[in-house]
């Protein structure tokens, strides 16, 4: 293996890129990283870093650019730990994504699976409902923004592209509440001060928006005047919540929570059904795309009113409550007792009465199920990005499902489980690619998958 040194330059050519979009290229039969990079570009690069399998490089010259490199519109690119893609043109972001979903079914799973492609955003800007900005002081001034990626270091960001534009409000009303009446911002490493993080959740179906502060106390000083900077800036406000947290680390939301002002939620309506979201309810980020998502799950799960359904790690009850409508009977299993109660809620809310929510982990409820003789005839997954563990893709299998809807974060765990489903007699049949995410590297997938003897 050829002997790579530090701040040796070369000359390559970049033939693809790394999950989170750098671009790879080889130096003497070495595999090597160049964060920026495009797919075909041309460009002299510094080495960094050469570690045993992979060497880390930066882009010194950049001497035949691709068609697809675009002027990144955010001056915070590259700063802030956020967007990952805004130097390439949107085409070539799906043409990434999809790609990265084949390759890895490809390559880990060992599977040949027929994928529809990948369904892009209408819109790439201004799409999430939920903001999270840390908040510090910069020359005695409040800055609101994110963490520069693997620091705790505020990169002071006005305005966010990806973010709707009232969260930027709701952020840009605590600086000034907190620069005029001095309010302190809280330090982790002194533990001390008041405000931590500005979160915000906005529906955009209804129009209405919750804004949270995370404090150290619960003294909060000129509350009065902080409701009505946030009311005069963000009119659409339904509530203002101020969340005490204590904890030390990365947590944002923890301990006690106190609405000083309207309500203490909002409702947003997604697949013609109406969702009650509280700080901590968990919700997809990208309402519209959720739909489609929601949308293409309902088709691969092809219910015709007769089946009972189950879904694992159903969170607030959305992907349960969509498939409701079209089962006989639907079951939502869930860890956390607080989405499970607002799962509840959330089926009052909409009438649905076909419904049956399990606080458990999801091998417990499935095996619960099981032994009451209840024997689901769709199984829909939508696990977080470390995928399935091994015994609940066994218990699924002895369930004997006629189908199995995956609904996967992360490409690498998803080719790893739909690998060990077919060691179990399930069949993926068919991928479509979803770009939930605009901008960053992140990909959703849908798979359906059949038991070998029930295909479909």
């Amino acid at each position: 293996m050829a002997d790579i040194k530090k701040n040796t330059a070369y000359t390559v050519t970049v033939e693809g890129y790394t999950h989170e979009g750098d671009g790879v290229a080889h130096v003497d039969g070495r595999v090597i990283f160049i964060k920026g990079a495009l797919q075909g570009e041309t460009c002299t690069v510094k080495v960094l870093k050469d570690s045993k399998s992979i060497i880390y490089a930066k882009m010194e010259k950049l001497l035949s650019p691709s068609p697809s490199r675009i002027e990144p519109s955010c001056k915070n690119f590259g700063k802030c730990g956020g967007c990952d893609l805004l130097h390439m043109d949107y085409a070539e972001e799906l043409q990434l994504k999809c790609r990265r979903v084949e390759d890895a079914l490809r390559r880990i799973g060992g599977l040949d699976v027929p994928i529809t492609g990948i369904i892009g955003a209408d819109s790439i800007e201004n799409y999430r409902n939920k903001a999270i900005y840390a908040v510090g002081k910069s020359e005695g001034r409040a800055v609101t923004g994110f963490f520069r990626e693997r620091s705790h270091d505020i990169v002071p960001t006005e305005r966010c592209l990806i973010q709707a534009d009232v969260s930027d409000r709701a952020a840009a009303a605590v600086r000034r509440w907190m620069d005029k009446y001095s309010v302190t911002a809280y330090s982790e490493e002194r533990r001390s001060g008041l405000v931590r993080h500005v979160f915000c959740r906005y529906a955009f179906a209804t129009k209405k928006a919750l804004v949270t502060l995370v404090t150290y106390e619960k003294e909060l000083p000129y509350a009065a005047e902080l409701i009505d900077e946030i009311r005069r800036q963000c009119p659409e406000t339904a509530g203002i919540v101020l969340n005490v947290n204590r904890t030390r680390g990365n947590t944002v939301l923890a301990g006690d929570f106190y609405t000083i002002w309207g309500d203490d939620y909002i409702v947003d309506a997604l697949c013609s059904l109406k969702f009650k979201l509280s700080p901590r309810s968990f919700y997809q980020i990208n309402s519209a795309q959720a739909e489609k998502l929601y949308n293409k799950a309902l088709e691969y799960a092809a219910l015709t009113g007769s089946e009972t359904v189950l879904d694992l790690y159903c969170g607030t009850g959305t992907i349960t409550l969509v498939m409701a409508g079209k089962a006989q009977r639907a079951y939502g299993a869930e860890i956390v007792e607080a989405s499970i109660l607002d799962a509840w809620e959330n089926a009052d809310l909409n009438e649905i009465k076909n419904v049956e929510f399990i606080c458990a982990d999801a091998n417990e409820a499935a095996q619960a199920l099981q032994t009451k003789g209840i024997l689901p005839d769709v199984v829909v997954v939508d696990p977080p990005r470390k995928g399935l563990a091994p015994d609940v893709i066994a218990t699924i299998a002895t369930l004997s499902p006629a189908r199995v809807v995956y609904v996967s974060c992360d490409p690498a765990t998803l080719a790893r489980d739909l690998k060990l489903f077919e060691a179990l007699g399930y069949k993926a049949l068919e991928a479509t690619a979803f770009d939930m995410f605009p901008r960053c590297a992140h990909v959703e997938t849908v798979v359906l998958m059949s038991r070998v003897d029930k295909q479909v």
